[in-house]
């Protein structure tokens, strides 16, 4: 199965001070052909006005990880926790048994331009922890490199759940593949440029739906950075 969902398909919401697109149902917006897949329930694209954002509040038993595009965010948290990331950072937030957090643009001249993901976990009740992670443009060039992993691995941050993130930067030359074991799934987002996935046309702000596949093949890319998701079927 290969299934695209186009840029102009997303849900929209305007706020003034908030911009945001959505993957999958959020908040008001409500598609019923587009409730998540798998353990991803939520792919929002944000952008944020200078000196405005996401006032105190709160999360349970959700995995949240946080992908900087442009700009710089500024995290606190009721752990403790305070941290402000900026382009190649990536920020992982388990909620467990529940937490209260804030995010600001950080800036007060320049919109924050970010990607907000959240995965279901697979265990419940777990305590509230943080993490984050910096990974440079050059070990994405031509490559997927892996942001998040149920272990930590090769330097990603840990999701609570068996799900895997890879992030890569292609362009003309580049042609990489990923082997999606049995009974795997994943999908597939353009955050910039255009590409193919086995074939099918991507654009910016484009994602691909995949199952029954042995191979995920990328190509023709021109000034692309992607996320692919590896999740459990």
């Amino acid at each position: 199965m290969l299934q695209t969902l186009k840029n102009n398909q997303r849900g929209a919401a305007d706020h003034g001070w908030l911009q945001s697109n959505h993957s999958f149902s959020f908040g008001q917006y409500y598609n019923p052909e587009q409730l998540g897949f798998g353990p991803l329930v939520v792919i929002n694209e944000d952008r944020v006005q200078p000196s405005q954002g996401f006032g105190t509040h709160g999360h349970k038993d959700m995995e949240i990880i946080t992908y900087v595009l442009n700009g710089a965010l500024e995290h606190k948290d009721s752990m403790g926790t305070g941290s402000v990331i900026r382009y190649g950072d990536v920020q992982r937030m388990s909620a467990g048994t529940g937490v209260r957090h804030s995010e600001f643009n950080h800036s007060a001249n320049e919109r924050v331009h970010f990607l907000q993901i959240w995965i279901e976990p697979n265990v419940q009740g777990i305590p509230p922890s943080y993490e984050e992670k910096h990974f440079d443009t050059a070990s994405k060039h031509g490559s997927l490199r892996l942001i998040g992993s149920p272990d930590g691995r090769d330097g990603s941050v840990l999701i609570h759940q068996d799900a895997s993130i890879y992030a890569s930067i292609l362009d003309k030359d580049d042609h990489i593949e990923h082997e999606l074991r049995a009974g795997r799934s994943a999908y597939v987002h353009a955050i910039r440029g255009e590409l193919e996935v086995n074939g099918v046309k991507l654009s910016i702000g484009d994602a691909l739906k995949i199952k029954d596949v042995p191979v995920i093949e990328f190509t023709k890319a021109n000034a692309v950075e992607l996320l692919l998701f590896d999740l459990p079927y």
